[in-house]
């Protein structure tokens, strides 16, 4: 896990904020956090928890993956992935049988290409498909 950078997040937690045109108080009540810790988490001055930072991401409408990657708990490979599968899961147009199998598509190009890279870094060869 990544140390946090609560500067960063806190700079892009007001911008987001003020993009949806909400005051702290406002953002505040909608997440369900006090005033004074809200603003103290968008100074840099606090570490929000996974579960604060998803009902300020809830309540700002944004990924708390962002968030997460944000704040250091996530790097952009899990949020990446953690997004294809969020996507994959919420597609009203396939059912649910048809996701289960995209997912494990997914999963096996993931590790295909993982077993590839990593033959890459040992100088071997990877076995052919």
């Amino acid at each position: 896990m990544a140390s946090l950078n609560v500067g960063n997040l806190g700079e892009y937690l007001r911008e987001q904020r003020r993009t949806a045109q909400l005051s702290l108080r406002q953002l505040a009540d909608a997440a369900g956090v006090s005033n004074p810790y809200l603003s103290q988490i968008e100074r840099g001055l606090r570490k929000p928890s996974a579960e604060v930072l998803q009902q300020v991401a809830k309540a700002l409408r944004i990924s708390a993956e962002t968030l997460y990657v944000r704040a250091g708990i996530l790097d952009e490979k899990e949020r990446e992935e953690l997004e294809t599968r969020a996507v994959i899961l919420a597609d009203p147009s396939i059912n649910e049988r048809q996701k289960q199998v995209l997912l494990q598509i997914y999963d096996s190009f993931r590790k295909e290409n993982a077993a590839d890279a990593a033959a890459a870094d040992t100088g071997t060869v990877p076995p052919s498909s």
